[in-house]
């Protein structure tokens, strides 16, 4: 197997001219992003909401003791497309890595306009309103005081507003999780095609399906079959906003027929794959 090419780290301290403040609560920031390019994992004070005009990321947040009974000392990692965008809160650590040559826009959001309620990352659906307010943001023209403080105060109601979605895929701790399992989540997360049970995966992993069925309870709080679904999920989505085909995405999946693939995903998110396509991703509402 060839070797993975080591990815490129960007410097994460380089934040100052960005800081958000009470008085200026909102801030964004746009770059060109190459491909295989990553912020390795740190954390700020303020909140943070990662999106991207065209591109591909992968974002990875710890997620803290929420409420609701999620156990803390796992990961959330999504795969995130232009139409979805994922809010990483205050204090978080996080990491962020192009999948593919991205332009990465990133709003910097102060902790004094964060709502209590806003502590878990999530993935939200980016409305064509809050995708233009972002671009709005990094225009010359609107850096002027009483422009930004319009623009802030809409961006914080379509962020409060926008649908969520369950996209994100929990990950053992780095440090502290097993390590078989964390092996075969990163394995899975790279092919989830590959195996369809946790039983032809556990034949590749050094420990037995039993074991690694209670490690997915005990860490994850989920079973091995749900936890691939978002796997699935997490890999599709960005395909199908790119326009593949869904018997190529289901195929791409691990599904043996397309008919099993959207049965799943219109379960899983409300609504046929069809409608996750470029056609109706530019006109999400």
């Amino acid at each position: 197997m060839k070797p993975r090419r080591p990815r490129q780290a960007v410097p994460v301290g380089d934040t100052d001219p960005f800081e958000p403040t009470p008085a200026r609560p909102v801030r964004c920031r746009a770059r060109a992003m190459g491909h295989d390019t990553q912020f390795e994992p740190h954390h700020h004070p303020w909140g943070q909401l990662a999106c991207c005009a065209s591109g591909l990321l992968q974002v990875t947040v710890a997620a803290p003791s929420c409420e609701g009974g999620e156990r803390p000392g796992y990961e959330t990692t999504t795969i995130v497309p232009p139409s979805r965008a994922v809010w990483i809160p205050p204090g978080a650590r996080h990491a962020v890595t192009m999948l593919e040559a991205s332009q990465l826009h990133t709003l910097y959001i102060d902790a004094s306009v964060v709502p209590a309620d806003w502590r878990c990352s999530r993935v939200l659906v980016v409305s064509p309103l809050l995708r233009e307010l972002v671009r709005g943001m990094d225009q010359p023209h609107a850096q002027q005081a009483p422009q930004q403080q319009a623009l802030a105060t809409l961006v914080l109601t379509e962020i409060a507003n926008a649908p969520t979605q369950p996209l994100g895929v929990p990950m053992p701790d780095p440090q502290h999780g097993d390590r078989r399992l964390r092996a075969l989540c990163e394995a899975v997360m790279n092919a989830p095609a590959l195996h369809a049970n946790l039983a032809a995966w556990a034949a590749h992993s050094g420990a037995s399906e039993r074991t690694l069925a209670r490690l997915f309870r005990e860490e994850l709080g989920t079973g091995f079959q749900r936890w691939r679904q978002q796997v699935v999920l997490a890999h599709a989505l960005p395909m199908l906003a790119r326009g593949t085909p869904v018997s190529q995405v289901a195929a791409a999946s691990g599904y043996a027929s397309d008919s099993a693939f959207t049965a799943m995903f219109r379960a899983a998110l409300g609504q046929p794959p069809t409608r996750f396509g470029p056609r109706f991703e530019s006109a999400t509402p």
